[in-house]
């Protein structure tokens, strides 16, 4: 695998040396994953709450202000790398990702708990490609640079399009970057090609698909979005408590997203994110229904098979049990929150 040394991203090398330090320790040792979960939050309980989404939901479906507990603090961030340093710092307690930065964040030595899950079957990331390529299909990715951060959904995203393609990492150049600088490489010229989500890929091709800008066909599905937080934190057990019903919340607003969708539009896409309503449109026309697994061993082969993948291509060390990232007292508390037909992925 060639990652090219011209865009400064930190290095593998650099994650791993930072393990040495008592920040990167392994948290939550001493955490009693067997223990009941408590239904009461206690007064005073406080917890800060990185989910860029979710203060607007909340907020929009009026759900905020009976919150049981105090958010101190919505912090603007998203990157997984960038969640894993402020779980360390602790201005982060719980986080909504894809699944693959818990994978980062085990190879630190930090350990974290997914204790909500969200299964997607239909991919969330465009493959955007820079003014000026003549990438049309999976296969004109040979011999291209292409956005890579191996700490996110993005990263997993890349792999699995190179296996479509029957590509592997040493036809193509991996740039190292974390996924908000996908956008900028991309204006300038610094990629061929990156994963965008949405509404940034929908802002990107707006400005930039007069000159030639598009997106290559891909079926890559980054299957997981979740809820996770440090062990330490799950071991206090008056936010231990918050978690459980910020669980339930969290699911709650997702469904008000899908069944007030032009209330959604208005108030996240073009309020929030500033897109059209028209794209709004369109971006929520490509999501499906949320369904939220009340069994979570399809999502916990899912993400071995993506720690496989990961650790394969030469990132994160060696392959572990799936099994370590998940906090299964959690596994049905989002599932029991919601309707019958949000616990199927059925779409009928």
């Amino acid at each position: 695998m060639r990652l090219t040394r011209r865009v400064g991203a930190a290095s593998l090398a650099v994650l791993t040396a930072a393990c040495v330090t008592s920040a990167c320790a392994t948290a939550g040792g001493s955490v009693d994953f067997g223990k009941p979960l408590p239904t009461t939050v206690p007064p005073g309980t406080s917890l800060k709450i990185s989910a860029t989404d979710m203060k607007v939901a909340l907020t929009s479906s009026g759900q905020l202000g009976t919150l049981p507990f105090t958010v101190p603090d919505w912090p603007n961030v998203s990157a997984g790398p960038d969640v894993i340093q402020a779980f360390k710092g602790g201005s982060v307690e719980l986080a909504s990702n894809a699944g693959i930065p818990s994978l980062q964040a085990h190879a630190q030595g930090l350990d974290t708990r997914i204790v909500a899950v969200l299964w997607r079957s239909t991919p969330n990331y465009g493959l955007a490609t820079a003014p000026g390529t003549t990438i049309r299909t999976l296969q004109d990715l040979r011999g291209k640079k292409i956005a890579y951060s191996p700490g996110q959904a993005q990263g997993g995203v890349v792999l699995r399009t190179l296996q479509q393609a029957g590509l592997s990492t040493k036809d193509v150049t991996l740039v190292q970057l974390n996924s908000p600088q996908f956008l900028t490489a991309l204006q300038g010229r610094q990629v061929d090609i990156a994963p965008l989500g949405e509404p940034t890929l929908t802002k990107y091709l707006a400005q930039y698909r007069s000159e030639g800008a598009t997106t290559a066909p891909s079926d890559a599905v980054d299957a997981l979005s979740i809820l996770w937080a440090p062990a330490s934190v799950l071991g206090d057990d008056g936010k231990l408590a918050a978690i459980r019903k910020f669980v339930e919340y969290w699911a709650r607003a997702k469904v008000w997203e899908w069944e007030n969708q032009d209330r959604w539009i208005a108030d996240y896409y073009v309020g929030n994110q500033g897109v059209s309503a028209a794209d709004g449109r369109r971006i929520m026309a490509t999501t499906e229904r949320p369904y939220f697994p009340p069994n979570w061993d399809r999502a916990i082969e899912w993400e071995q098979q993506t720690i496989d993948l990961i650790t394969g291509s030469g990132a994160f060390g060696k392959s572990f049990d799936a099994h370590q990232l998940f906090d299964r007292r959690f596994e049905q508390v989002a599932a029991d929150a919601v309707a019958p037909r949000y616990r199927t992925n059925a779409q009928g």
